[in-house]
């Protein structure tokens, strides 16, 4: 387990790569006025086997920042789970997550978010935003958001979704000549794209952006 402290004022951006057969998990805490942002990219293909991504966060002084972007590409049969646990122990804090993942093949997906606000921390602005598309019929994704809210000045939201690619998109594009694997392409590359301009590293990007190509063409 790694442990880190974004210090008051600090800002941090952490990226995972994560890689099958792993655990990873961070434990990290936050300090006033601190600013973090966490991508996590779950893109290997290379093992059928079960990981996990695991991310407890606590804001513990005033006015942190928290950003949580996931995406990930679950093919053969991965089993892979991502959990994210937000607590604002503090007033005045905000937190974003936005997790998107593609899961094909007899692949399994899981993403649990916990989002808890304390009795103390008033003035909370929290949200959590999770989709998923399913591009077969024995793949699979289990969505569970958990929401505890104990101070009654806040704002907060969350949103889950689990389904195909639009039909009717895809009808809409081959009439108009493209081959349907590339509209398939252009259509998750659509879906992935406000996560993956979140990153605002341009070498970073092109690397997750060749990887996505490798795995959806």
């Amino acid at each position: 387990m790694q442990e880190i402290i974004v210090h008051k004022g600090e800002k941090k951006h952490l990226v995972i790569m994560h890689v099958a057969e792993e655990c990873a998990q961070w434990q990290i805490k936050q300090e006033a006025d601190s600013v973090l942002t966490v991508h996590v990219f779950c893109l290997d293909t290379t093992a059928d086997t079960e990981s996990s991504v695991i991310l407890d966060i606590e804001q513990i002084g005033e006015h942190a920042e928290t950003y949580i972007y996931g995406l990930g590409i679950l093919t053969g049969k991965q089993q892979i789970s991502v959990r994210t646990h937000v607590k604002h122990s503090v007033p005045n804090g905000k937190s974003n997550q936005l997790l998107k993942f593609a899961v094909r093949d007899e692949a399994k997906g899981s993403f649990v978010g916990e989002l808890i606000v304390a009795p103390h921390a008033q003035h909370t602005e929290a949200m959590q935003t999770n989709r998923n598309v399913l591009l077969s019929p024995t793949a699979t994704m289990h969505t569970q958001p958990q929401l505890e809210i104990y101070a009654d000045d806040v704002k907060c939201s969350h949103g889950a979704t689990t389904g195909q690619i639009d039909e009717s998109a895809l009808f809409y594009m081959q009439q108009r000549g493209i081959a349907p694997d590339e509209a398939r392409r252009l259509l998750l590359a659509a879906f992935f794209h406000d996560v993956q301009t979140t990153l605002n590293e341009p070498a970073v990007e092109d690397r997750i952006q060749r990887k996505i190509e490798k795995i959806i063409l």
